[in-house]
């Protein structure tokens, strides 16, 4: 449920050529931020919205459109962000 809400909210935003959500939450298990419900993810992305970014500017983008995502849904995101000239 999680990895399809972030996939949807991502698609809606970014309209990416590619987009895989990895769900980590399991290797998490007990951390103490998990215990607020929310999993650890990794988000590989590749949309023309990141060309001329730069990495941390990309990295801006995917936390603004998730942040109502936080801590619900979302406790940790790590994101590989790419402009299609990027790959």
């Amino acid at each position: 449920m999680s990895v399809s809400l972030i996939e949807q909210v991502l698609n809606d935003t970014f309209a990416p050529s590619h987009l895989e959500i990895i769900d980590e939450s399991h290797l998490h298990a007990g951390h103490e931020g998990a215990k607020s419900g929310g999993g650890h993810y990794i988000v590989h992305i590749v949309s023309p919205d990141f060309s001329g970014k730069s990495r941390i500017q990309k990295h801006r983008l995917v936390n603004d459109a998730t942040k109502h995502l936080f801590p619900s849904v979302i406790h940790a995101l790590s994101i590989d962000a790419k402009a299609p000239e990027d790959t």
